[in-house]
């Protein structure tokens, strides 16, 4: 599944994470590999400073693994579906790990692209 998520950066938690992006050890130890980094090379930031990426996830419970590594460094406010359940072929079982390579959130990704400016911690 995929989830749109909502976030900010922790007070005094910006240096780290910029570190951790440029050292590529951000979810280092994470079955989630390079996601992460995917993730923040993707995410954008609002004037606001709320950062919004596309997060692939197969927990049963949303970011259930990634969890910990985000909050080491974000407050997470918001974690929603970023499309409709019933056509995730992965979470309704006609094609097991579907999500690696879907391009459901494709609209919402360039929709993203469009907003706010490219993050950098």
């Amino acid at each position: 599944m995929r989830y749109l998520v909502t976030a900010r950066v922790k007070a005094n938690k910006a240096a780290a994470l910029a570190d951790a992006i440029d050292r590529e050890t951000l979810g280092r130890g994470s079955i989630a590999g390079d996601e992460y980094l995917r993730d923040m090379a993707s995410a954008r930031q609002d004037a606001d400073g709320r950062v919004r990426w596309v997060e692939v996830c197969f927990c049963s419970t949303p970011l259930a693994e990634e969890r910990p590594y985000w909050e080491e460094y974000f407050e997470l406010e918001r974690v929603q579906d970023a499309h409709a359940r019933s056509r995730c072929r992965d979470l309704n079982g006609t094609d097991a790990w579907a999500c690696v390579d879907c391009d459901c959130t494709a609209r919402l990704e360039k929709h993203l692209a469009s907003k706010g400016h490219p993050f950098k911690p």
